[in-house]
């Protein structure tokens, strides 16, 4: 029997792929989106059906008949001109345990994608889930405060996911170019030089897409 997923941010960078990979796995897959990326085709995406609605403003009506939920609407910059970092990312904050604290009413699986970025600059060696956090920046700070948010909900009936990704990079049909990954590459291909913005010793985590995806399938089949 087919499983129904709905994924909050279905016409992104992430959502695009992760609902073509869904879909090869035996998931019905359906789609809330604001629609600002929708348009932003590389390829041809996989047709699903899609809600147009800000994430702000969803209900449970919206939720109905779903085992899973997916949330990947969120802001994923830091950069907003004259606008403070509240005003950004409080009501991203809020509409997400929102959505969430709805979710546990319905007995509805809820997974969330958070950062590794919540770390910040930690010391050398392999981090765990135990691991001091240490965000540094308004995008990572959010993170943080929506796992415990999250944590605040979970009892023995409603266990929430949150999965710490690197950046994520690689293909999908919606793609990202201001990931440095995809970014690079980009520019090897159109100019056929890759130029640095730093020093060149820069170091961070990358995700590819695929395994991103893949890390949401095995949390839904768990």
């Amino acid at each position: 029997m087919k499983k129904n997923v709905l994924i909050i941010g279905s016409q992104g960078y992430l959502g695009s792929r992760l609902t073509e990979h869904l879909k090869n796995f035996g998931y019905d897959c359906y789609g809330i989106d604001t629609g600002f990326f929708k348009n932003g085709i590389l390829t041809t995406p996989d047709l699903v059906p899609t809600i147009t609605k800000d994430a702000r403003f969803i209900t449970k009506s919206d939720l109905e008949g779903y085992e899973s939920l997916i949330l990947l609407a969120g802001v994923s910059n830091d950069p907003f001109g004259n606008m403070s970092a509240e005003q950004i990312y409080n009501p991203a904050r809020d509409y997400a345990l929102n959505i969430a604290s709805m979710c546990k009413e319905m007995c509805i699986k809820f997974i969330f994608p958070s950062s590794c970025s919540i770390y910040g600059a930690a010391s050398d060696g392999f981090l765990t889930e135990e691991s001091q956090t240490n965000p540094q920046t308004p995008y990572s700070i959010n993170k943080l405060q929506v796992e415990k948010g999250l944590s605040l909900l979970s009892d023995k009936n409603f266990s929430p996911i949150a999965l710490r990704f690197g950046t994520i990079y690689g293909m999908s049909s919606r793609i990202r170019f201001d990931v440095v990954i995809n970014m690079l590459c980009g520019m090897a291909l159109v100019s056929k030089k890759v130029i640095l913005n730093s020093d060149g010793q820069a170091w961070r985590p990358h995700l590819h897409i695929h395994d991103a995806c893949d890390s949401f399938r095995c949390c839904l089949d768990w």
